[in-house]
Formats: structure tokens, C-alpha cells, sequence
């Protein structure tokens, strides 16, 4: 089949575009009045309701019910794996033409109700329209690239030449596969972690995030508008603990794709690794962690360049992303004037429910975030200087101030852990090669960016500068489907690359086939 050449999807301009806006303001209505609804577990097509229920709130209007979900038991996640494990036997050997047009009638559904799709986020996690517009555009992204993406895989691998032989290399699929999103990106990286494992010709149990299980069922719902087979994917909301660990552990369970956090991934690696009775494989681990991720601001800089990306960077979906600039890294010979410009910027951003055109920045995601937060800004009071924020803003939901905490050494708590807010540590350093060195003392290695005017040292930086994704003059958040590939090193996880060209053989096995020629 014959597709056109790949590009992003175009993003809606809120500011400049009246269109934009009021058919993002027609979906904001439209979805409110269907908040609160019931949704059931789907194994194999059926919905299957249980007692037991999952309830998501609105973390910007924190009693407000968005959906309620009935919970999944083992035996359900049993049945799941059961049923992933047979409908495998056809959906592995359908021709990858079929299994492309999926992808394909998936993000043309996506593309003609993306202001419906991003309301969702809007509500459920609480993003601004434009980040919940980003999200929705890189879902469509993701199926459009890995649509693609298959049909290079089929064609036939170069090989050398052997006399007397006609060989050949293909990519076949693993089997059932856990994809576990994070609730983050919940339309994106759910899409992009589903999308290439069917694709590919595996089969898929999806455990959504208890905090964005709609929109998880609601891209569920687009693959069965687009003709995806019964038993291809199963929607299993439940607990970790319930479900999580038991679908992670089960013997037929042939690969793991999770997003979150460093020590969930960490717990998912370990469990795993240790065969179960009747396991005849390793299971493969697709695992996108954590980051502290630091901008380093070098003294040949434009310094109003710099402020706009850090305060970009830092706070956009109120830093809840794991390419967060979490650390500014500022050469001391313009710390203090950096300083002055980053406060101005920060102290402009409108915080406010999402729901409101014109909002930068809403609430963070739950109760316990919240609290995590607020305790991280108390410790950064004793190890450093409150530029600005430090405080909660609203009762009403769980809205924190952008926060900028000045002069924290570089082995603090603040400039070490993930927070996963809206906090930023500013550190300062003697020059440039202090800079790096600080950039690159934490256990994580995901995302980083460099301001300066130096050819030199940009070279050095992306020579240097240990991390998945480097972004040189800009900031370090934003990466395209595509042009971005996107995933870290040590405890960031285990660089998968997702929307690159080697992301797809992360859900596949080379099998050669080697055939004498007369034989």
C-alpha cells in the first residue's frame, strides 16, 4: 500500500486562530456534559462490569467525578491474557496491509475529533488547551509514523550474498504484550506504546493509569471504530498490585511497555526478569523512566532566549513531564541577571482551571502529588532562596505556583530527586565546564539543553553531555514524533527511541531464513 511521506501534525494556535478556539470551546461543553459516565472492562469485545470501581476526578475541580470505572481481578487479567494469547494466533499472520490501515483510520479519526480528544485531557488531567492539543497531535503522529514505520520493516533486509543460497531477513511479532501508559501523556505515549505493538502483530492487555483511565478508553474506542479485531487489545483497568504485578508476572506475558516512574519501572524490570513455570522466554522490557533534566545557560548567550525556554521547560503542564527542565544551570558571570529575567517571565504565567481559554498552567494531578510537592518546596526553602512561588493557589483543586528556588547546591535534594512539578532548582556554576560536570551528577539521563552562542562548547555539550535527548539553543521539552526520537539513559530507562526508526524492533524478532539454491 502506498502512504505519503510522514509529517507532523499541525498544531492549533489558540492566540491567532478564533476558529481554533471556539471549536476548542465547543468540545470543553460538549465533553462537561459527558462527564461522569460509567465504562466497563473489555476482554475480547465483551464489557464486563464488576463491583468493585475505579472513580477518576478532575484534579482542577477535585470532587468533580470524570468517570468511574469497574476495577479488573486477576482472574479477569487471567482471562485478558488468555484471550490476547488467542486472538495472537491471528492477528500475528493478518497481512500487514490490514494491520496498517488500522493505524491509519485510527489517527483520521483522531485528526476529525481532536478538539474532543483534548477536552478529555482538558478535564482529567488538567492541561491547558495548548499542551492537551499537543498531546492529541502527537497520538495522530504516532500512528501515521508507525503505520509507515511497518511497511519499511517488510520490505527485505540487505543481507550479503551467499553462493548457492537464497536467504532472507524478516521481523515477525513477540506475542502478548502489557503496555502500562502513564497518565501524563494519556492520549500520546498510551497511543504510541498500543500502536506499535499492534502494528507489529502482537496482542495487547492495556492497564490504564487510575488517573486517566477515560481517555485511555476513549483511543480504545477509536481502534474499534477503525476495524480493530476483537481480543487485539484488552482494556483492563485495576490496581498495580492487583492486576499490574500478576499481568507483568504471568508465564505468557511476552514483553512489557510501561512509562512512569523510576521505581514502578524498576519493580516491572526486576519482576520480569524472574521466569515463572511454564515461561520458555525472556521477556523483553520496554521501559521510559524518570529525569532530572538540567538547562545549562552558558555566559555567551542570549539571555532573554534562555528565560523563555527554561520558564517553558519548566512549567508547562506544570512541570509533570519527565523531560522537565527540573535544574537551570547558570555560569556565574550571569546568574544574577539570568535570575532577573526568569522571575519576570515565571510571575506572568496564569494559573487557573484548564478548562479557561488563555490558562498556562493548571492543577497538578492528584492529593498525593500535591503533597509531595509542597513538602519538596519546604526542603528547597532550607537548601536554597524562594525566587518565586512556594505556595499553593486554590482549595478548589490542586493548584501549586509556578515555584523558582535559587542557589541549590548541586548535590541537594532539590537538584538530585524527581519532583515532578512545578518546581525549578537554579544552581549556579564557575563556567561552562562546571556546568556540564553538574549536568551530568544525577542518575538519571533523559533530556538537556544547552544556551549558548559558542560553537565550541556546543560541540562539547553534545559530546559530553550524557543524555538521551540533547537540545542545543532550545528547550529541552517538546520532542517530535519523528524528527525527535525519544527516550534516555541509566535510570531514565531503557532508551527506547520512541517515534524513531528503531522503535518498532523493540516489538519484533529478526528471523532468518536461509535456503540452499538446488536443493
Amino acid at each position: 500500500m502506498g502512504l505519503s511521506d510522514f509529517k507532523n501534525e499541525p498544531l492549533s494556535q489558540f492566540k491567532t486562530n478564533p476558529e481554533h478556539q471556539r471549536k476548542m470551546a465547543e468540545a470543553v461543553e460538549k465533553v462537561r456534559g459527558e462527564l461522569g459516565r460509567d465504562y466497563d472492562i473489555v476482554i475480547g469485545g465483551e464489557r464486563i462490569h464488576t463491583g468493585d470501581r475505579l472513580i477518576s476526578y478532575n484534579p482542577a475541580e477535585k470532587n468533580q467525578v470524570v468517570g468511574t470505572f469497574s476495577k479488573a481481578t486477576r482472574e479477569l487479567a487471567e482471562r485478558a491474557i488468555r484471550t490476547a494469547e488467542e486472538a495472537f494466533k491471528t492477528w500475528s499472520r493478518t497481512p500487514i496491509e490490514r494491520r496498517v490501515q488500522v493505524l491509519v483510520d485510527a489517527a483520521r479519526t483522531v485528526r476529525e475529533n481532536k478538539y474532543y480528544y483534548s477536552a478529555w485531557m482538558v478535564f482529567e488531567v488538567g492541561k491547558s488547551w495548548s499542551e492537551a492539543d499537543a498531546d492529541t497531535a502527537e497520538a495522530i503522529d504516532f500512528c501515521e509514523y508507525y503505520a509507515r514505520e511497518m511497511l519499511r520493516l517488510e520490505r527485505p533486509a540487505p543481507l550479503a550474498p551467499v553462493p548457492g543460497e537464497k536467504n532472507y531477513l524478516r521481523y515477525i511479532p513477540l506475542g502478548v504484550g502489557i503496555v502500562i501508559p502513564p497518565w501524563n501523556f494519556p492520549m500520546a505515549i498510551l497511543t504510541g506504546m498500543t500502536t506499535a505493538s499492534i502494528v507489529s502483530g502482537n496482542t495487547v492487555v492495556l492497564k490504564p493509569s487510575s488517573d486517566s483511565p477515560v481517555i485511555a478508553y476513549k483511543f480504545f474506542e477509536v481502534l474499534e471504530q477503525a476495524g480493530m479485531p476483537p481480543g487485539v487489545v484488552n482494556f483492563l483497568p485495576g490496581s498495580g498490585s492487583t492486576v499490574g504485578d500478576y499481568l507483568v508476572a504471568h508465564p505468557r506475558t511476552r514483553y512489557v511497555a510501561f512509562t512512569g516512574s523510576k521505581e514502578v519501572g524498576l519493580h516491572i524490570n526486576e519482576l520480569a526478569a524472574k521466569p515463572q513455570r511454564g515461561q520458555i522466554w525472556v521477556k523483553r522490557v520496554v521501559a521510559e523512566m524518570g529525569g532530572k533534566d538540567s538547562i545549562v545557560v552558558d555566559s555567551e548567550t542570549d539571555l532573554d532566549l534562555a528565560a523563555d525556554g527554561v520558564t517553558s521547560a519548566a512549567f508547562g503542564f506544570q512541570g509533570q513531564k519527565c523531560s522537565a527542565c527540573s535544574r537551570a544551570i547558570v555560569v556565574e558571570k550571569v546568574y544574577d541577571a539570568f535570575l532577573d529575567k526568569l522571575k519576570q517571565r515565571v510571575e506572568t504565567i496564569k494559573v487557573g482551571v484548564p478548562a479557561d481559554p488563555g490558562i498556562d498552567m493548571g492543577p497538578v494531578i492528584n492529593a498525593g502529588a500535591e503533597k509531595s510537592i509542597m513538602d519538596y518546596i519546604e526542603t528547597g526553602k532550607q537548601e536554597g532562596r524562594v525566587l518565586t512561588g512556594g505556595r499553593t493557589t486554590s482549595s478548589a483543586g490542586h493548584f501549586i505556583a509556578p515555584t523558582v528556588i535559587a542557589d541549590v547546591a548541586p548535590k541537594a535534594r532539590l537538584a538530585q530527586e524527581e519532583i515532578f512539578g512545578p518546581v525549578l532548582a537554579v544552581i549556579k556554576a564557575k563556567d561552562f565546564d562546571e556546568a556540564l560536570e553538574i549536568a551530568n551528577n544525577t542518575e538519571y539521563g533523559l533530556t538537556g539543553a544547552v544556551y549558548t552562542k559558542n560553537r565550541q562548547k556546543l560541540d562539547k555539550a553534545a559530546e559530553t553531555f550524557h543524555v538521551g535527548n540533547l537540545y542545543l539553543n532550545r528547550k529541552c521539552t517538546g520532542a517530535m514524533v519523528g524528527g525527535h526520537p525519544f527516550g534516555g539513559f541509566n535510570m531514565s530507562g531503557t532508551d527506547s527511541k520512541a517515534g524513531g526508526p528503531d522503535y518498532l524492533l523493540l516489538f519484533t524478532q529478526a528471523k532468518t531464513v536461509a535456503e540452499k539454491i538446488g536443493a
